[in-house]
């Protein structure tokens, strides 16, 4: 994708995300998301942080003693106590801005607003569609920069190919499917490796499980 693409995607998620969020109830606002330890309203506030200033960022990393994901997760729960309706109007406010996190770049912008509304919708069994071309492109951005994103380290010995786009990566036993699905598995979250085929899906789901007969979830 090129620059403006990537962005209209950025701008689609977070329009179709913040309509399906003044949908949810109190009750899903508070369930565990796809992070671990991570509500819904948690991972919600951490998407409204991509306008934070270089001050504020270099700030939070010194508050955590330099850790940075420690950081990025304090900060996320302290723009939580802020009302469920300022969280989504914040995310709509940054429809049309091509600010990102600092020392980040717009590839990890997609990253962000595409893994992290399957994060919110998929364990409250809402459907959040994601451009093909789009999961792709971020899936091959997570493979490009292995070392920001610690699932990356045991997958390397894989091969992945989309079946839904052009996409394919790596050498080694195949693993295939939903460029989505490929995605989220890259950055640790399995929930759809049930969508996933061939050798190395099988491999990554245990010699104790079968490879499932069809294409499954949302």
């Amino acid at each position: 994708m090129d620059r403006d693409e990537l962005w209209r995607v950025v701008d689609d998620q977070r329009e179709a995300l913040t309509a399906q969020l003044e949908d949810l109830t109190d009750e899903e606002w508070r369930r565990p998301s796809l992070c671990a330890q991570w509500s819904v309203r948690d991972v919600v506030a951490h998407l409204t942080l991509q306008h934070v200033g270089v001050g504020e960022a270099l700030a939070g990393v010194v508050r955590a003693r330099g850790n940075v994901a420690n950081a990025i997760r304090d900060a996320a729960r302290a723009k939580a106590a802020a009302p469920t309706a300022a969280l989504t109007a914040e995310i709509r406010g940054h429809i049309g801005s091509r600010r990102h996190v600092p020392f980040m770049t717009d590839h990890e912008a997609l990253i962000d607003v595409v893994v992290h509304g399957q994060d919110i919708m998929l364990p409250l069994d809402r459907r959040l569609d994601v451009p093909p071309h789009a999961a792709a492109a971020a899936a091959a951005r997570i493979w490009a920069r292995p070392s920001l994103f610690a699932a990356m380290k045991p997958l390397r010995g894989y091969a992945f190919a989309a079946t839904d786009t052009d996409f394919r990566v790596g050498d080694g036993p195949l693993v295939e499917g939903p460029a989505v699905a490929v995605l989220l598995l890259m950055t640790g979250r399995p929930v759809l490796l049930p969508r996933l085929t061939g050798p190395g899906a099988h491999a990554l789901r245990g010699p104790s499980e079968t490879a499932p007969g069809g294409a499954t979830g949302g």
